[in-house]
């Protein structure tokens, strides 16, 4: 399904023989919604890194939480980025080696917390293989930690705990109350820091700059791409700004209305391989192969 004008008019995007970089949201994107990734998506990724180009797997997620894809997926043997945090940390499968990374700010976990306690919200951040959470986790704590597969460590004295640099901390609450503390938090640090929601009940804060489209615009030189190049492909609100970066653009047949209407190419669900379809299309080889 091509939105924006007509198939030929996305792939005239593409430079067809030049290396190009598949970036894929984790969520609603290469995971169905059993939370697998299929063989079939599994192979087609396999077979972009085969030919040459690049594959950036983009999420929200801690690293941490990342791995299982990166190992299903043999990013380690094949190649492969793993983009974490909404962009604030980026490592090479490879080797390991962390090819862009920033922290927040030392004085933000405290003041965060401090801002959730006083609105009864859930608040974390991440250290090693757990979700640190200040206070007793609820249930979308719970959800966080269960998605990525992570243990929750509670934290008597959250703000005096973390006195190590962290990528990122989150609030947790009901959809209509983040949306409020949205606003507010963006009122008194949009200029210092990124702050904006990856689903409806988790509002993600990260150092100023940090989202996909920004690191990938970081990163792109490293992986020898253009940006004209990249296809990007996503399904929720944190995919936005990389969906339209991108060369070609994609949102998933299950995305946010939101995300629709800003992609290049609205492809099938993550129930239907919807990225088989985009791989097919904009990267083995240029055509329709339904």
């Amino acid at each position: 399904m091509v939105c924006n004008g007509l198939r030929d008019a996305v792939m005239s995007n593409l430079d067809i023989n030049s290396k190009k970089a598949l970036v894929v949201d984790i969520d609603g994107t290469l995971l169905n919604s059993k939370k697998e990734i299929t063989p079939a998506t599994a192979e087609a990724i396999r077979q972009v890194l085969l030919a040459g180009h690049e594959v950036v797997i983009a999420s929200g997620r801690p690293l941490p939480g990342m791995r299982k894809c990166g190992r299903e997926l043999q990013l380690k043997e094949y190649g492969g980025y793993l983009l974490s945090y909404n962009g604030a940390k980026v490592i090479n499968c490879k080797n390991e080696e962390v090819i862009f990374e920033k922290t927040l700010p030392a004085n933000i976990p405290a003041e965060i917390y401090e801002y959730a306690k006083a609105h009864g919200a859930g608040v974390v951040s991440f250290e090693g293989d757990c979700v640190i959470s200040g206070f007793e986790p609820n249930e979308y704590v719970k959800l966080e930690a269960k998605h990525n597969g992570l243990d929750i460590k509670v934290i008597d004295n959250f703000p005096e705990y973390i006195d190590f640099p962290v990528n990122k901390c989150m609030i947790m609450d009901k959809g209509d109350k983040d949306a409020l503390y949205e606003k507010e938090l963006l009122e008194k640090y949009g200029d210092s820091l990124s702050i904006y929601r990856s689903e409806v009940y988790f509002l993600e804060i990260m150092h100023a700059g940090i989202s996909k489209s920004e690191t990938l615009d970081a990163i792109l030189p490293v992986l020898g791409v253009k940006r004209e190049n990249t296809i990007c492909c996503g399904d929720s609100y944190n995919d936005i700004s990389m969906i339209e970066y991108a060369g070609v653009g994609v949102a998933m047949g299950n995305a946010k209305p939101e995300v629709k209407a800003v992609a290049d190419y609205i492809t099938a669900t993550n129930d239907e391989d919807g990225l088989v379809e985009v791989i097919n299309k904009f990267i083995l080889n240029g055509e329709d192969n339904e």
